[in-house]
């Protein structure tokens, strides 16, 4: 049993190791020429057009949801008219954020491992190295980029649309106006609540970016290996957003 943790845990640490140098090697060659600004654009449409529909229909749910779940608790202590300014912060700085870098965890993430590693294992990317192509600078930093700058646009309309979903739960129940509403939630909160949201959702893009394309990138054993890389992408990725997560809360606690 002892010997069976310690090769889970050694498995972990070497992981951890071979994804910081994958990061230490994206850095060297983000700053070398050529850079591939028509593929970063590609990708950056690529990884909205796959995810803004969930992401759309997700944040929407969880607007109605939420408010639902709490209004008549809030309307029982007679704190109804708090319900907006719970609401958005809640959303804001932690819901929204948390929820949309999840489900790009599992559409994004597992997207970019299953796509590179079907490149690895039909021997794509060593074709590209072959014909004097930089594959990593060409495959990998332009998604990494592309998660990472996409994700914050993904998790402002996801908190758009939450809002909105919450809006009309309140109008309908509470007779709220949409002026009033967002008035209420827009005063509600601060610099110190919106700076740590925005820039974590810069992190989680990144992570999730990085995490499914070095799972494709060092995709081994066939065709079988790629389904591995990619399931593995979003259970690492994932764990990875929570573990960010956690720290910057720990940092923005301190701020207060």
């Amino acid at each position: 049993m002892k010997s069976e943790e310690y090769k889970g845990l050694k498995s972990i640490l070497i992981e951890t190791g071979e994804l910081y140098l994958f990061a230490h090697k994206f850095f060297k060659e983000l700053f070398k020429k050529p850079f591939e600004g028509r593929e970063f654009l590609r990708q950056c449409y690529n990884v909205g057009n796959k995810s803004i529909l969930l992401v759309v229909i997700t944040g929407f749910i969880i607007g109605l949801v939420f408010t639902m779940q709490s209004r008549p608790k809030m309307v029982e202590l007679g704190a109804d008219s708090w319900i907006p300014s719970m609401v958005g912060i809640a959303i804001l700085r932690e819901i929204g954020p948390i929820i949309t870098a999840l489900i790009c965890a599992g559409k994004i993430g597992s997207g970019i491992g299953a796509e590179l590693g079907s490149m690895r294992v039909t021997e794509q990317i060593d074709a590209m190295e072959v014909s004097g192509t930089n594959p990593f600078k060409y495959l990998v930093v332009t998604r990494i980029l592309a998660t990472t700058f996409m994700l914050p646009v993904l998790v402002l309309l996801a908190d758009v649309i939450a809002l909105t979903g919450s809006f009309i739960i309140e109008n309908v129940k509470g007779e709220v106006s949409l002026i009033l509403f967002f008035n209420d939630v827009m005063a509600s909160l601060d610099f110190v609540d919106l700076i740590p949201a925005t820039i974590k959702t810069f992190f989680f893009g990144f992570a999730i970016g990085l995490v499914g394309c070095y799972k494709g990138y060092t995709t081994i054993h066939g065709t079988a290996g790629v389904g591995v890389s990619a399931n593995s992408a979003v259970v690492e990725a994932s764990i990875l957003v929570f573990f960010i997560d956690f720290i910057v809360v720990i940092i923005s606690d301190l701020m207060y």
